[in-house]
């Protein structure tokens, strides 16, 4: 196959390179991104669990370093990043150093999760212009490692509004833009007790949501709009701009915008949940359509995970049904082969 081919010889060049270098990192026919969080997303993604062979440190390390050099070697406008399961550092020996909330996600009221498509060693995300770019660079990064899951996604519509990248989702609605604004706020402080090597990592949440299409067109687009919280564009129910702050002290009683609505129950803004940065991609597939969800931050308990209890018994909970996923950590420079020596040491 043309894709498999082309990633045979692109790791052959890069082993070549690495063994005459020394051990420095291989020339690269395209600069990879290494911070996913700094631009707007790609058009096109891939995200592909993986579950490493080897165990003990030694065992894992060829394999992670193998990892880091195919995806900092990915091809010109590709963009790839790697996020670390908690079951790397059980399998590495490495429990010390497992950043302090990682472990595999729970599943949650209303879950229903395939353990097939849930969890892994370790993350690989590649996003692109195109839905076989992406894939493609998906195959020749993941290849030989072994593949626990694998899905694949794309941004409706996607723009930036406001200094915020939104996409429409199945729903009909446009998603983001209460993403904060700026990337640091979901970045792993020096105070929070984690391990030095990630410092200004990231928590990573991804969930593959499935979406209940056909009931939801059932409904009018009102009661839609009531169930979410927003018009469909983005703006909120009281007219604001959807850049703007929601009028809910003016509306205590939940007139405007229900009590139950998603946006209200999943950010109240009164600063008891941390900011997530949301990255939202739709998914087809034989028999499913939904959203893959993914949201960075810098704390679970106070972000994901408390948006998560408020949301149970939400409206919305009728339409959708989460069916696999993971928590995983982003390194600091997750594109790069920078945050593997600070790891293994």
């Amino acid at each position: 196959m043309p894709g498999r081919q082309h990633a045979l010889t692109r790791r052959a060049v890069i082993a070549g390179a690495v063994g005459l270098a020394g051990g420095c990192s291989a020339p690269r026919p395209g600069r990879a991104r290494a911070e996913l969080l700094s631009a707007p997303p790609r058009p096109h993604t891939v995200l592909a669990a993986l579950d490493l062979p080897g165990s003990g440190r030694q065992g894992v390390a060829g394999a992670l370093r193998r990892l880091a050099e195919r995806t900092e070697s990915a091809a010109a406008g590709v963009e790839t990043a790697v996020a670390l399961g908690a079951s790397l550092f059980d399998r590495a020996g490495l429990a010390a150093l497992r950043p302090r909330q990682l472990a595999a996600m729970p599943s949650f009221p209303g879950d229903v999760l395939d353990p097939r498509r849930c969890h892994g060693d370790v993350l690989v995300q590649v996003g692109a212009d195109t839905a076989e770019e992406a894939a493609r660079e998906a195959e020749a990064i993941a290849d030989d490692l072994g593949v626990r899951w694998r899905m694949s996604g794309f941004r409706e519509a996607a723009r930036v509004d406001a200094g915020r990248p939104v996409a429409t989702n199945l729903f009909g609605f446009v998603e983001g833009h209460g993403n904060p604004a700026g990337a640091e706020v979901v970045r792993v402080g020096d105070r929070q007790g984690e391990p030095a090597w990630a410092i200004g990592g990231s928590y990573l949440v991804v969930r593959v949501i499935q979406f209940a299409t056909e009931l939801w067109n059932r409904d009018t687009e009102a009661e839609q709009e009531r169930i979410i919280g927003r018009r469909r564009d983005g703006t909120w129910l009281d007219g604001r701009p959807a850049g703007a702050e929601p009028g809910y002290a003016a509306d205590p009683h939940g007139r405007r915008t229900p009590l139950d609505a998603h946006v209200r129950r999943a950010n109240p803004r009164d600063g008891s949940v941390a900011p997530l940065a949301r990255r939202g991609y739709s998914f087809r597939g034989r028999d499913e359509q939904g959203l893959l969800f993914t949201a960075y931050q810098k704390d679970l308990a106070s972000g994901f995970e408390a948006v998560q209890r408020r949301l149970a018994g939400e409206r919305l909970g009728r339409y959708t049904l989460t069916v696999g996923g993971g928590y995983f950590f982003v390194p600091p420079r997750a594109g790069t082969t920078s945050w593997v020596e600070p790891l293994l040491g």
